[in-house]
């Protein structure tokens, strides 16, 4: 009985340290959960801070000109207990730039003089400035140091040149320009990393402050500006009958023309003054955008994205009348925007307005996106459900995705077969999501395709893509399998509760999901975020048992996954059995099915839907 007992609790300590197995957490990391700015229970420290601005920001584009000339104040407010000596500004428009880092090549038609400074003031003193680097970032010493709880003035004077070829921003024909990134920034000061000073290289993506924006766009006349925000003059820069229309489809489900190819070719749509500047306001959000042209139709409709305070959005569309796909565009976004917000993750769509704009990029901005025409309406859907469903992440919650991409474009992803499967039906959205997220992971043994996802992704070039979104979304559709949805939608509300508006990091997910599920997932975490495994289950035996079978199957690949043992019986019957991922808790390698059945056995088949198999051959097991 006394070796028993010692046995037994042997067994005990051994399962609780399994279970209080710990996280790999980088040094830098570590330092801020050790200064109290970040919680292991998941929420965010005690000591906690954030910095902002406020951004006033004026611009004038004049098209066919390419020049974009801007001035701006931002009032930066320094809430770390950090005195800072300089500052660091985003240029992203530098990316232009002959020399720039980039992961692609450019063409000649991308290549401008990138973004200049014509006038940099703090506090009314002078700043030097360097126009001539090819670098996205560029330092600036404050002649006063900026203390702890204090602020610092910048007044900002800038120009560039509108690129010829338009990716995520940039001129979409000689009278349409999508304006992205298009003003200097402070960059992010944050507790774990400082400064972030990582040059953006065209494929990677952005962490920005949240700051509040008041936005002036001049036109000329005819011309119809789009942009983040909520319109602050619409009767000062639409005529009476356009100006009517867009307020009627703030409370319409119905799509409302507000301005047609027909209303456009009259050339009246706007005040009639040489130009007319346009002007925008947006609280608590992390970048502004911006749409331009005189021919591009605009649709727009509402839909209520909070049944408890009957709170609806706008959803808008700007597109050229020939691209047919687009004039579905504000149908699919009120049904994304609906979707989203009753089910998938269920929080209510946080912003005022979406808008559809017709270009090339196929990219996310905060109540914008920039998608590509194409000839099937459901693909165009598809492309506008995943863009819709960053709003979430990253521009409600505050992800860093140069460094941790995986925390918004997994979701995104996630999202995107979620309401997918709503809209097409399961078998095609799964054939969707297998084509476009897992099939050019599964079936590439490159040694870079297997990086862990915690990778940072700025690290990334090989394997960023599978690391960004299928692996992560795969990570999720995993431990909803594994929790069941109505415990899976409760820690991601509760992850996402503490964090909207801050800056999350990987461990704050992984702490966050723990606790608000009431169990210990650093097992689970550790086996998808942190190792080069992959999906392959084997089948090694099947053998006869007292009232049934033992299924035994090993996992080669290593990834916890979910998957269904299927049996076909002599008698032509089939039954299936599902496994969920704790089936692999105990032990990561290998796992026995019992299945009872007083039947006889034909075949025994692994399948793992969407988790989709790199050897496919050894799922099938013939008694």
């Amino acid at each position: 009985m006394y070796k028993k007992l010692i046995v037994a609790a042997l067994l005990a300590a051994a399962f609780t340290q399994t279970q209080a197995q710990s996280l790999y957490m980088p040094r830098d990391i570590q330092k801020a959960f050790k200064k109290g700015t970040r919680s292991p229970d998941g929420k965010p420290g005690t000591k906690y801070w954030q910095n902002t601005g406020n951004y006033n920001i004026s611009i004038t584009a004049l098209p066919p000109s390419r020049d974009i000339k801007g001035t701006e104040t931002i009032t930066y407010f320094n809430n770390s207990p950090d005195t800072l000596k300089r500052l660091n500004m985003k240029m992203i428009l530098n990316i232009h730039k002959p020399g720039a880092a980039r992961f692609y090549g450019a063409n000649k038609d991308y290549l401008t003089p990138g973004a200049q400074i014509d006038k940099l003031l703090a506090n009314g003193e002078s700043l030097t400035y360097n126009n001539e680097a090819a670098t996205t970032n560029m330092g600036i010493v404050l002649k006063k140091p900026l203390l702890p709880k204090d602020s610092v003035k910048l007044d900002i004077d800038w120009h560039y040149q509108i690129s010829l070829e338009s990716g995520r921003e940039g001129m979409i024909d000689s009278t349409t320009y999508f304006l992205a990134y298009f003003y200097p920034r402070v960059s992010v000061y944050d507790d774990y990393n400082g400064w972030d000073r990582l040059d953006f290289t065209d494929a990677q993506e952005f962490y920005n402050d949240f700051n509040n924006y008041i936005l002036n766009v001049t036109v000329p006349k005819n011309y119809i500006v789009w942009a983040t925000g909520t319109l602050q003059n619409t009767k000062q820069v639409l005529q009476p009958e356009y100006a009517k229309r867009l307020q009627k489809s703030y409370t319409s489900d119905s799509t409302i023309h507000v301005a047609t190819a027909q209303d456009l070719a009259k050339k009246n749509i706007t005040t009639q003054n040489a130009t007319n500047t346009w002007t925008w306001t947006a609280n608590d959000i992390s970048d502004m955008a911006v749409g331009i042209s005189d021919h591009y139709v605009w649709d727009a409709a509402s839909v209520i994205v909070d049944p408890k305070t009957k709170r609806r959005a706008s959803m808008q569309a700007a597109f050229a009348d020939a691209s047919a796909d687009f004039h579905q565009a504000v149908q699919f976004g009120r049904n994304t925007l609906g979707w989203l917000s009753h089910n998938w993750p269920g929080v209510p769509y946080p912003f005022p307005k979406m808008t559809s704009f017709q270009g090339f990029a196929d990219m996310e901005y905060p109540m914008m996106c920039n998608d590509s025409h194409t000839d099937d309406p459901h693909f165009t859907q598809f492309v506008q459900d995943h863009e819709v469903a960053h709003t979430y992440f990253p521009f409600y919650m505050g992800i860093n995705e140069s460094r941790y991409a995986f925390m918004d474009e997994g979701w995104a992803t996630t999202f995107e077969l979620l309401i997918g499967t709503s809209e097409v039906g399961k078998e095609k959205a799964e054939a969707l999501f297998k084509q476009f997220r897992v099939d050019g992971w599964i079936h590439n043994p490159a040694t870079a395709q297997d990086l862990p996802i915690i990778t940072p992704s700025s690290e990334l070039k090989a394997g960023y893509g599978n690391n960004a979104y299928g692996k992560p979304a795969l990570s999720h559709f995993a431990l909803k399998d594994m929790l069941g949805d109505e415990l899976f939608k409760k820690a991601l509300h509760g992850y996402m509760d503490r964090w909207h508006g801050k800056h999350p990091i990987p461990w704050d997910y992984f702490n966050s999901m723990s606790n608000v599920s009431g169990q210990d997932l650093n097992w689970f975490f550790n086996n998808w975020y942190f190792t080069n495994y992959y999906i392959d289950l084997a089948i090694d035996k099947v053998t006869k048992s007292a009232d049934g079978y033992a299924v035994s199957v090993q996992n080669i690949g290593g990834f916890v996954v979910p998957f269904d043992v299927k049996l076909t019986y002599a008698d032509g019957t089939t039954e299936s059995v599902h496994q969920t991922p704790v089936v692999w808790k105990a032990n990561q390698k290998q796992a026995t099915i019992n299945v009872k059945t007083g039947k006889t056995v034909k075949t025994v088949k692994l399948d793992g839907g969407i988790f989709m198999d790199a050897t496919e051959s050894d799922n099938s097991f013939t008694l």
